[in-house]
């Protein structure tokens, strides 16, 4: 008795395109990242100070990756689809 797959999928023309978009978006939100990582590890007494409504400096970049992360992944959604649409139009000849 062989299972095989409930659907069939389709070659993934953009898959290069969406690989690099996400290589970018990755790189960039690791450097970002990686300042908070540091200023945590190097200098901590600058994430008490308060800058934004109250709120220290850790909270406030903690809450700005978490942020940063939804628009970038939404970003990369956006541009994805674009890209995986216009790609399907190309090859479907309109």
């Amino acid at each position: 008795m062989d299972h095989g797959p409930d659907i069939e999928h389709e070659e993934d023309y953009a898959s290069e395109y969406k690989t690099r978009i996400g290589v970018f978006l990755f790189a960039i939100y690791g450097l970002i990242y990686t300042g908070f990582v540091a200023i945590n590890a190097l200098v901590p007494q600058i994430m008490e100070k308060t800058v934004l409504f109250g709120l220290n400096l850790a909270v406030t970049y903690g809450f700005g990756l978490i942020l940063l992360a939804i628009v970038m992944g939404l970003t990369y959604n956006h541009f994805c689809t674009k890209k995986e649409n216009e790609l399907e139009a190309a090859r479907k000849g309109k």
